[in-house]
């Protein structure tokens, strides 16, 4: 028995009245005015249709107080108010966190009293679990009322299993979960769409997403703002920010007013781009537009400058979050303090630190590793092991990016016995070393020129369970460019196809950088061909390597005049 003391009364409970008729008028051909009702519902097929239904063939009975109303998506509880659970919800949540199968779990669950009350614990406790991305539980829950419980199929439990589905990439089950709500007679919702062109997003289906999205206006549906930011925060997700930004601009020309939630997904968005000067445009946009910033859009902001290393910009948004009656939170401080760590201003993150703490706001894990790589930064890398040992002083777990960022700030100085220390260390934690960890270390042991350990590491990765990547070939590459070990070094890049692995711009400077330290003008202008041609584009690295090729005035003429060509047609990384 999961609550006892529950007696079992069956009551049948309805699904949650949808009033989803509208009223119009028209004219008759005697000029009376005639009063007509439109009861279309509008699904999308398994064909990715959108198709109609009559509302009349469905229960429109009231029931529970929460049923279809209470969890909206993107903002938790209807207008931000998040659940208060009672004890008994809160005896649910411990139980399902701890309880693993489901056939008991739902033993359980049906001791519970199918009643109103029960039905608002139910939907409390999955929300809540929602907010702690606690996706199993909620699958076990709703599954329940959908499959075995006497509660009636309603919206917000297919809403949040779509939902729960697009979280884990698992987009043929939020499909088999929409068609489920069709067959139950539910009405989809606005949150429906959004919800199931996110899962699309994620899981890369472009062109399902568009589908669902382009047929929505023809039906009278035109997508809103709670669509638009769930289809580019989907896009985003999916490591799609071009098309994210081509929604966005779809958005603004179809008249669709950009919400707060937008603007700040957008800033994100430029600011993992490096394109702080574009955030800080749709902030002063949005502003123009009354459209009210809140605490996560200037967290957005001051981040976009911290990953610039422009901590004078980001100080700047910090006091105006300020001013605008807004308390930093940790995230807020986090930000700030990763400005001074990439400026090379590690005492300055110190202080943002001290003063956090002094305001209250208790650092989190993320706090003390922005310290342990402000420090290691700046080569300070005692300062960074001192940080490091009172995070786990304080019972903060170190996480793998905790031991990375420490053998990183090693790694700086040489020390190579100190960070083989660190991956022991790493191994007696039950951390697991992933590749940018491995990366990191045949980075050192090239730089000190000990090969015979760096092709060891690599020979473990190859053969063990750590995936070598393109930064790992990089690495090599650069390493055995630099110590000129031409054959080497093309024999890796030749074996890049076979490995499914393709060249990036920094492969394609690495391989042009050994021929360029020799002089060698007219194989790197060759090798540079043969990037254009691949597609991938040039950067500032790659212009200064041929310009160190360069040996006579002419050379150097031939190499601006290239590149500045170049620049007139290329690809940007974000359309603007």
């Amino acid at each position: 028995m999961l609550i006892s003391g529950n007696t079992l009364n069956y009551i049948f409970i309805e699904p949650r009245g949808c009033n989803g008729d509208f009223r119009w008028r028209a004219s008759s051909s005697t000029g009376v005015s005639v009063r007509k009702y439109k009861q279309d519902g509008f699904f999308i097929d398994k064909n990715g249709k959108l198709r109609s239904f009559n509302h009349k063939k469905l229960s429109r009975k009231r029931c529970g107080s929460l049923r279809g109303k209470g969890w909206k998506y993107g903002s938790g509880f209807v207008d931000g108010i998040f659940p208060v659970l009672s004890p008994t919800a809160q005896q649910i949540l411990k139980f399902v966190q701890k309880e693993v199968d489901s056939n008991a779990a739902w033993d359980a669950f049906d001791s519970l009293s199918p009643t109103h009350a029960t039905w608002d614990d139910l939907i409390n406790v999955s929300v809540q679990l929602r907010l702690n991305k606690k996706w199993d539980p909620i699958v076990l829950i709703c599954e329940w009322i959908l499959k075995r419980s006497s509660f009636k199929p309603d919206v917000i439990c297919f809403n949040l299993l779509i939902d729960t589905y697009g979280q884990k990439s698992l987009y043929k089950k939020a499909e088999l979960t929409y068609l489920e709500l069709l067959e139950a007679r539910c009405i989809p919702t606005e949150d429906t769409y959004a919800l199931l062109l996110k899962a699309y997003c994620t899981s890369g289906l472009l062109e399902k997403a568009e589908a669902v999205f382009s047929e929505m206006p023809k039906y009278g549906l035109p997508p809103s703002a709670v669509v638009y930011n769930a289809y580019i925060d989907g896009l985003m997700k999916g490591g799609n920010p071009q098309k994210a930004v081509v929604v966005f601009q779809r958005m603004k020309r179809d008249y669709c007013q950009p919400s707060t939630e937008t603007y700040t997904l957008m800033i994100n968005l430029y600011g993992k781009a490096s394109k702080s000067y574009m955030a800080l445009k749709l902030f002063n946009e949005m502003r123009s537009h009354k459209c009210k910033p809140n605490i996560c859009t200037y967290t957005a902001l001051v981040n976009a400058f911290a990953r610039e290393g422009l901590c004078e910009k980001a100080e700047e948004i910090f006091e105006q979050l300020q001013e605008a009656g807004l308390e930093p939170d940790v995230y807020a401080y986090n930000a700030l303090m990763e400005a001074y760590s990439r400026a090379g201003y590690p005492y300055g993150a110190a202080e943002i630190f001290s003063l956090m703490q002094h305001m209250g706001c208790e650092p989190d894990r993320a706090s003390y590793n922005i310290m342990v790589d402000a420090y290691g930064r700046a080569g300070l890398h005692d300062e960074a092991e001192a940080v490091f040992e009172e995070m786990k002083r304080l019972g903060v777990s170190p996480t793998m990016k905790s031991h990375m960022l420490l053998l990183c700030a090693y790694s700086k100085t040489g020390n190579v016995a100190k960070c083989e220390d660190i991956l022991n260390r790493m191994h007696k934690s039950g951390l697991k070393p992933d590749t940018f960890v491995i990366n990191s270390m045949l980075n050192l042991y090239g730089r000190l020129g000990q090969f015979e350990k760096m092709e060891e590491v690599l020979t473990a990765m190859e053969k063990g369970p750590y995936a070598a990547d393109i930064s790992t070939y990089n690495i090599l590459i650069n390493i055995y460019g630099r110590a000129g070990f031409i054959d080497r070094m093309e024999g890796l890049f030749q074996s890049l196809p076979v490995k499914k692995l393709t060249p990036d711009v920094v492969t394609w400077t690495s391989r042009i950088g050994a021929y360029s330290r020799k002089k060698l003008y007219r194989k790197c202008l060759q090798i540079f061909e043969e990037m254009i041609d691949s597609g991938c584009y040039p950067d500032g690295g790659t212009a200064k390597v041929l310009l160190s090729a360069c040996s006579s005035e002419d050379q150097i003429e031939q190499v601006t005049t290239l590149i500045r060509t170049m620049h007139k047609d290329m690809r940007t990384a974000l359309p603007i």
